[in-house]
């Protein structure tokens, strides 16, 4: 394959050629001037930035809104579970005092059964105590 001087600066010439006609159809068939083409593109970009701020702004309230609802959820969750301590303890003081109460009549019975004991024991053995 042989390289031939003319056929490299017709290949060239071909490429420049193709090059401006190219240039040349982008510019008639281009859809608007770039002076037009740049306005709209910033307007497009303000409009974009304006979205963005207000969806932005929606979603904002939506959180703020999901927090404010949660606060009032967490409330409402830590008075219920005061009032069910409450409940609790006042259960437990009652249960305690049951306790106690339960507690003092077999201490009472127990006394009394000692006491019977002490009586029929003495009343077995003779009138009173051997000394």
């Amino acid at each position: 394959m042989t390289h031939d001087k003319h056929d490299d600066g017709s290949s060239f010439g071909w490429f420049l050629a193709g090059l401006g006609i190219g240039a040349a159809l982008g510019v008639l068939f281009a859809p608007k001037p770039g002076r037009e083409t740049r306005e709209e593109l910033a307007e497009g970009m303000r409009e974009g930035g304006e979205y963005l701020r207000q969806q932005s702004r929606v979603a904002a309230e939506q959180l703020n809104n999901l927090v404010a609802t949660g606060k009032e959820q967490m409330s409402d969750y830590v008075e219920k579970g005061r009032k069910i301590v409450e409940r609790g303890r006042g259960q437990m003081g009652e249960y305690v005092d049951l306790g106690k109460q339960k507690m003092s009549e077999h201490a009472d019975r127990v006394a009394a059964a000692i006491d019977a004991g002490k009586q029929a024991y003495q009343s077995t053995t003779g009138s009173g105590e051997r000394s």
